[in-house]
C-alpha cells in the first residue's frame, strides 16, 4: 500500500513539473495579420446574404436612386446583384472604394450625433470584398461612360489574369451596379451552415419588401435568375397602403388604419400604418424605421402586442408599419455592427406615447365592430304544429319527438301520398346486401355505425374574426348569373325538400334520396362538383385555409402527378401539344403559380411563397377533408388547365379544378373479398391498407351523408347537365298505385 502511494505522488509531482515547463515563460502578444482582422470584422457584418443586401439598398437610397433592382441567384449565396439610378461614384474614389472606414457620409466623430443617412461606417462593402467576389460598375451624371472595377481583400484586382487592375471603362446607365459572387467562398464552415437557398431568398424578399414599403418615390424589383417574373414590383408612384397590399396581401391592405402622433418634450415623431381589431395572424409582423434605419426593438413590440391584446381573439397578433423620427442627437446609432439596433433616449415615454395612440384609434374603430356568436339550442330539431282542421287551434312546439302538448289527430291520408320525412325511421340500403370488404355498414339507426374518427370534429379550425368581403367583379357576377341561368327548377325543389336514404354504390358514387314520392339516384359525385363549384363564387374572395406545415414543395409535388401520367399526354386540353420533359412541366407550373400568387392568395386563399412553396390551399367545407391524394394533379392542373389569360375564364377554370380536387374521390374496391373486414364493418388490425382505407371510406361515407347532403339542401342550385347527367328517377309511389290500380 505504502509502495503504491509513493508511486502516486511521484506521478503527480511530475505532472506538476511538466505543467511548471508548459508556463514558465508567458506567450508573447503579437498582432493579427490583416487578412485575419478584415474576416473577422466580415464576420461581424456580413452573417447571411441579407445582410449584405440590406447594407447595398441602404447605399443606393443614400445615392439618391429611385429605382432599386436585386437580382438572386441560389439565395444570394451564388450572386447577388443590385442595380440603381443613384448618383453614382466618381472614378478617382474606385481605389480605396473596398477600404475599410472609407466613406463618404462621416467626417468627425461628432458627425455621428447629427447622422441622418443610413450608412457611416464605411464597412459594408469592404467587409463583402473579404468573402466574395465583388464588382463594381457606376457611371455619374457628367461622365461620359462607366466604369467597371473588381475588387477582392479590400483592393483592385484584374478581371482575368494578366489584365491591369484599374478600373476600365464600360457602357452604361447612370447610376451604380454592384455584384456579389460567391459569397462566403473562403468561408466553408459559415457557408454550410444555410439550410436552403430558398430560405435565404424568402428572407431577402422580406428585407427588399421593407424597405419598399418605408422608402417611399423609390420603385422596387427582386426577382431570381434565369427567370422573367419578379419577385417585388413596387413603382415608384405607388402610394404606402397600396405597396403594402402588393407585398403582405389584400387580407392585411383592407384592414389598415393610418396613425400619427408627436410630442415635443421626447422630439420625436411618429406615423405609419396598423391593422384594426378586425385583422388577426399567428405571429406579430412588424416593420420598424427609426430614423428611416430599419431596426428592431423588442420593448416596442412586447408593449404593442400587449396594446392589442385587449382588441384581438386569445393568440392573435397584428401587422405593424412604424416609422420614428427622433432628435439625431437622442439617438446613438452606433451600437450594432449590421446597424441592427440603435439606442435613443426617453425610450419607455416614446415607446408609451406611441402605444397609447394605436389604443385610442383601435377604441374608436371598435366602436363600429359587429360579432357573430353562435347561440346554444337543444340538440333535437324543434317543430312546430297545428292542426289544419281547427282555424283556432294554438300551435304545439316538439322537442326529441316529444309532444309538449295535446292536438287532434289529422285524418289518416291516402298511402299513395304517404312521404317519409324522419330520416332517423329505417332506411332501404339496411335491406340491402353490404358489398364485402365495405368499412362502414349503411343506413339510419340499423347501419350508421361509421366511428368517431370517420368524423372531422377533431380537426382544429382557428376562427379568423373579420368582416367577409363584397366581390364587386363583374365577370364573378356573371359567372353567377350563368349558374341560375341554367337552373332547373324542379331539381332544384327535390334537393331543398328531400329526405336522403343511403349510399347505394359508394365505387360508382351513387347516393338514394327520396324527394316527395319519388326516389332518385344521384350522382353524388357530379352534385358535389356543381356544389363546390358554386360555393367557390358564393365565397369568392372569402374562403378559408388549410395551412401546410411545413409547405410543400411545388416542383415536387409536379414531378408526382407528372410521374403518374402517361408520357405523351396532351398537355393542355384541346391542343395537339405533347408533354414535354417532365422538368420543364415542372418548372412552368412553378412559375405559372408563382407569378400569380398575389391573386392565388388574395381571391382564393391559394399561397405559394416567391421561392415556389405551397403554405396553404382554399378550405371550402368545413368538417370534410379533400382528398390529399388529388393534390399533385390539382396543381399540375392549375398550371396546365387553367385560363390565365383573360379574368373570367381563369376564375370560372380555376374554380372548376378545385371543385374537382375537393369532389369525393371513387374510392377502390377492398384490398380483400375476404378477411379484410370485421363484422361491424372495420377494418382488421393486421391489415395496414384496409384500415387506412376503410378509415377514408368511413369518412367519405359520413361526409356525404352529414355534409353534403344537407349542404344540397341549403344552397345548391341543380342546373339542366345535373338532370341530364347526374339523377336518375327510379320510383314514384303515385305512379305504382296507377298501375296496381290498373291491374
Amino acid at each position: 500500500m505504502e509502495d503504491a502511494m509513493d508511486l502516486d505522488v511521484q506521478r503527480a509531482e511530475k505532472r506538476k513539473a511538466d505543467c511548471l515547463d508548459e508556463v514558465s515563460f508567458p506567450k508573447r502578444i503579437k498582432p493579427l495579420d490583416e487578412d485575419v482582422i478584415n474576416k473577422i470584422a466580415a464576420g461581424e457584418i456580413i452573417v447571411a446574404p441579407v445582410h449584405a443586401l440590406k447594407e447595398l439598398i441602404e447605399n443606393a437610397v443614400d445615392a439618391g436612386a429611385t429605382s432599386v433592382e436585386v437580382l438572386v441567384k441560389e439565395g444570394g449565396l451564388k450572386l447577388l446583384q443590385i442595380t440603381d439610378n443613384g448618383c453614382g461614384i466618381d472614378k478617382e474614389d474606385l481605389p480605396i472604394l473596398c477600404e475599410r472606414f472609407t466613406t463618404s457620409k462621416l467626417q468627425r466623430f461628432e458627425d455621428l450625433s447629427s447622422i441622418a443617412t443610413y450608412g457611416f461606417r464605411g464597412e459594408a462593402l469592404a467587409s463583402i470584398s473579404h468573402i466574395a467576389h465583388l464588382t463594381v460598375t457606376t457611371k455619374t451624371k457628367d461622365s461620359s461612360c462607366a466604369w467597371r472595377a473588381h475588387y477582392d481583400g479590400g483592393k483592385l484586382v484584374p478581371a482575368k489574369p494578366g489584365q491591369t487592375a484599374e478600373p476600365r471603362p464600360v457602357a452604361g446607365r447612370p447610376g451604380t451596379q454592384i455584384t456579389v459572387e460567391d459569397l462566403f467562398y473562403n468561408v466553408p464552415t459559415r457557408r454550410r451552415a444555410f439550410r436552403s437557398p430558398s430560405d435565404e431568398y424568402n428572407k431577402i424578399i422580406d428585407m427588399v419588401g421593407r424597405y419598399a414599403v418605408h422608402c417611399s418615390q423609390v420603385a422596387f424589383s427582386c426577382k431570381k435568375h434565369g427567370e422573367s417574373s419578379t419577385s417585388i414590383a413596387i413603382q415608384s408612384s405607388a402610394a404606402a397602403v397600396d405597396r403594402i397590399r402588393q407585398i403582405y396581401g389584400g387580407s392585411v391592405a383592407n384592414e389598415l388604419i393610418e396613425f400619427a402622433t408627436a410630442d415635443d418634450r421626447w422630439s420625436f415623431r411618429a406615423h405609419g400604418w396598423a391593422t384594426n381589431a378586425n385583422y388577426s395572424i399567428k405571429k406579430t409582423t412588424m416593420l420598424l424605421f427609426i430614423n428611416h434605419r430599419c431596426v428592431e426593438s423588442s420593448n416596442l413590440r412586447k408593449s404593442l402586442e400587449q396594446t392589442y391584446s385587449a382588441f384581438l381573439p386569445k393568440n392573435g397578433h397584428p401587422f405593424v408599419y412604424l416609422s420614428l423620427e427622433i432628435d439625431p442627437h437622442r439617438v446613438d446609432v452606433n451600437v450594432h455592427p449590421t446597424k441592427r439596433e440603435v439606442n435613443f433616449l426617453n425610450e419607455d415615454e416614446i415607446t408609451q406615447a406611441v402605444c397609447e395612440h394605436i389604443r385610442s384609434k383601435l377604441a374608436a374603430v371598435d366602436k363600429s365592430r359587429t360579432f357573430v356568436t353562435q347561440t346554444l339550442l337543444p340538440t333535437g330539431a324543434w317543430s312546430s304544429t297545428a292542426s289544419q282542421d281547427e282555424p283556432g287551434a294554438k300551435a304545439t312546439t316538439r322537442a326529441n319527438g316529444d309532444s309538449s302538448g295535446s292536438r287532434r289527430t289529422p285524418a289518416r291520408p291516402y298511402e299513395n301520398n304517404l312521404v317519409r320525412t324522419d330520416t332517423n325511421l329505417r332506411k332501404i340500403t339496411s335491406m340491402l346486401p353490404p358489398a364485402s370488404g365495405s368499412s362502414a355498414s349503411r343506413g339510419g339507426v340499423d347501419g350508421s355505425r361509421a366511428s368517431s374518427g370517420a368524423r372531422s370534429g377533431n380537426v382544429q379550425y382557428d376562427l379568423v374574426d373579420r368582416e367577409p368581403v363584397s366581390c364587386r367583379l363583374a365577370s364573378v357576377r356573371e359567372l353567377r348569373a350563368d349558374v341560375r341561368d341554367d337552373m332547373h327548377q324542379e331539381l332544384t325543389e327535390v334537393f331543398a325538400n328531400h329526405t336522403f336514404v343511403g349510399v347505394v354504390d359508394e365505387r360508382r358514387r351513387l347516393a338514394a334520396i327520396q324527394g316527395g314520392v319519388k326516389l332518385f339516384l344521384v350522382d353524388y359525385g357530379r352534385a358535389c362538383f356543381e356544389y363546390l363549384y358554386q360555393v367557390g363564387l358564393t365565397d369568392f374572395g372569402n374562403f378559408g385555409a388549410i395551412q401546410f406545415s411545413p409547405p410543400l414543395d411545388l416542383e415536387e409535388i409536379v414531378h408526382i402527378a407528372l410521374a403518374s401520367r402517361e408520357y405523351g399526354q396532351p398537355m393542355l386540353e384541346g391542343t395537339g401539344e405533347t408533354l414535354p420533359d417532365p422538368d420543364v412541366v415542372a418548372k412552368l407550373v412553378v412559375r405559372r403559380l408563382v407569378e400569380r400568387r398575389e391573386m392565388l392568395l388574395e381571391y382564393f386563399s391559394f399561397e405559394v411563397t416567391p421561392s415556389g412553396e405551397l403554405r396553404s390551399i382554399p378550405l371550402l367545407v368545413k368538417d370534410y377533408t379533400p382528398p390529399m391524394v388529388k393534390l399533385p394533379q390539382f396543381v399540375l392542373a392549375l398550371g396546365t388547365r387553367v385560363d390565365w389569360k383573360a379574368e373570367k375564364p381563369c376564375f370560372a377554370t380555376f374554380l372548376r379544378e378545385l371543385a374537382s380536387f375537393y369532389v369525393p374521390e371513387q374510392l377502390p374496391p377492398p384490398a380483400s373479398a375476404e378477411g379484410s373486414a370485421t363484422d361491424d364493418g372495420t377494418a382488421k388490425e393486421n391489415d395496414p391498407e384496409g384500415e387506412e382505407m376503410g378509415a377514408r371510406r368511413a369518412h367519405v361515407l359520413w361526409a356525404v351523408e352529414h355534409v353534403f347532403f344537407p349542404a344540397f339542401k341549403a344552397r345548391l342550385v341543380a342546373t339542366m347537365s345535373l338532370m341530364e347527367n347526374g339523377v336518375l328517377e327510379v320510383a314514384n309511389l303515385k305512379g305504382l298505385y296507377r298501375v296496381f290500380e290498373r291491374c
